[in-house]
């Protein structure tokens, strides 16, 4: 990275100033390449709030505060947008910035509309032509575990691939339901356990498996009141390549344990716990072993010690997790290259979220062309029974 004495930093605003909107304040702040120049939030007690924050907490100069994108694009230096909404506002926000020729930083999801996230698509497409950056957060890509796993599963270390799990196992309390009037609902947060808190690992199984095919799924509401959205989930689904996932996603497994992804070849396997790397075991190219006895887990030889299963990463693992895909995004930039992740990669996740809730809602097995294509857009997607006398 270029010494940033060598060129201005660049001007971001972040938008939406809640929790998501301080975590990335706090991973910007550490950017040698970035300044945070405005907050803007519909509620200026947030904005003025998390202006106090990044003040005392970051010791970063005071940003601006507006009510309105338009209004802080006109009044304060802004090079960068970061939207950090809830997921249903996302596209009208890139459209404002990217209509005044500013790089984007969209948070997970991309959307909660299919229709409205194929917007967002083409305005990156637009955009890129444009010279401009446009990339959505999915920053456990750049995890040294997902980094040592996606090379073995794209390289053929790991063989033909077979299988792979991606669970995410976390409760959330009635009181964090409760606590906006957007969560839970389809309309702002756009699904329950997997659009929002699974999305970041759906979207690692299939960059590591590849393109999906068909899913079939199920969900359900058996933990929760006065949420529309589902708070379990299990699904299955077949890639291009012919290897099966499931996805299964749940915000009802109390206490709360850990996300975990199994990645499954005929020639090796990997598992990630928690973001690190529990194993990494492969079939040596010289010396085939059919029975795999001789086969050693050699994940501490792969990442560093800290990203190894049970390895202490610090109090400030969240931020380095974002500074990792903030450093690309900036690279990017000032590279005049693509993003690690592109509006591409996220709409692919979108749809595969999609296409969980479609198959839960239709009852029927639902091919991924289908999602893509929009010929299901217009169904109205539900959760299953609270309970299992009401489906009776």
């Amino acid at each position: 990275m270029s010494d940033p004495q060598d060129s201005p930093r660049i001007a971001v605003a972040i938008v939406g100033c809640g929790i998501i909107g301080l975590n990335h304040a706090r991973a910007i702040a550490r950017h040698p390449h970035l300044t945070i120049t405005a907050l803007v939030d519909a509620v200026p007690a947030a904005a003025s709030a998390l202006a106090d924050q990044v003040v005392s907490e970051l010791g970063v100069e005071r940003p601006a505060e507006f009510e309105t994108l338009p209004a802080a694009i006109e009044a304060a230096p802004v090079d960068l947008v970061v939207i950090c909404t809830p997921s249903g506002l996302h596209v009208q926000l890139a459209e404002e910035a990217l209509a005044a020729g500013t790089h984007v930083v969209i948070e997970k999801p991309l959307d909660v509309s299919m229709p409205r996230a194929r917007r967002i698509l083409e305005l990156s497409r637009e955009a890129a032509a444009q010279g401009l950056v446009v990339s959505v957060i999915s920053q456990h890509r750049f995890d040294p575990s997902s980094v040592a796993v996606a090379q073995a599963a794209h390289d053929g270390t790991f063989g033909r691939l077979t299988s792979g799990i991606a669970s995410v196992a976390w409760w959330r309390s009635q009181d964090y339901y409760d606590s906006g009037q957007w969560r839970g609902t389809w309309e702002l947060d756009g699904g329950g356990a997997v659009m929002n808190q699974g999305v970041h690992t759906v979207d690692l199984l299939v960059w590591f498996l590849g393109r999906p095919v068909e899913i079939v799924a199920q969900t359900a509401l058996l933990a929760h009141e006065r949420v529309e959205v589902e708070d379990i989930a299990v699904a299955t689904v077949r890639f291009e390549s012919g290897a099966l996932g499931v996805i299964h996603a749940t915000t009802a497994a109390y206490p709360g344990l850990s996300v975990r992804l199994h990645v499954h070849g005929d020639r090796g396997s990997a598992v990630i716990d928690d973001d690190q790397l529990e194993y990494f075991g492969a079939a040596d190219p010289q010396a085939f072993d059919p029975s795999g006895a001789s086969v050693v887990n050699r994940a501490a030889e792969l990442v560093p010690a800290s990203e190894v299963r049970g390895g202490d990463r610090g109090p400030d693992q969240f931020i380095v997790g974002h500074l990792r895909q903030y450093d690309d995004i900036v690279s990017a930039i000032e590279g005049g290259r693509r993003p690690g992740v592109t509006v591409e990669d996220a709409f692919v996740s979108l749809a595969v979220v999609r296409a969980v809730y479609l198959s839960a809602t239709l009852g029927r097995p639902v091919g991924f062309d289908e999602v893509l294509s929009g010929s299901l857009d217009d169904v109205v997607v539900t959760t299953g029974a609270a309970h299992p006398e009401a489906a009776k």
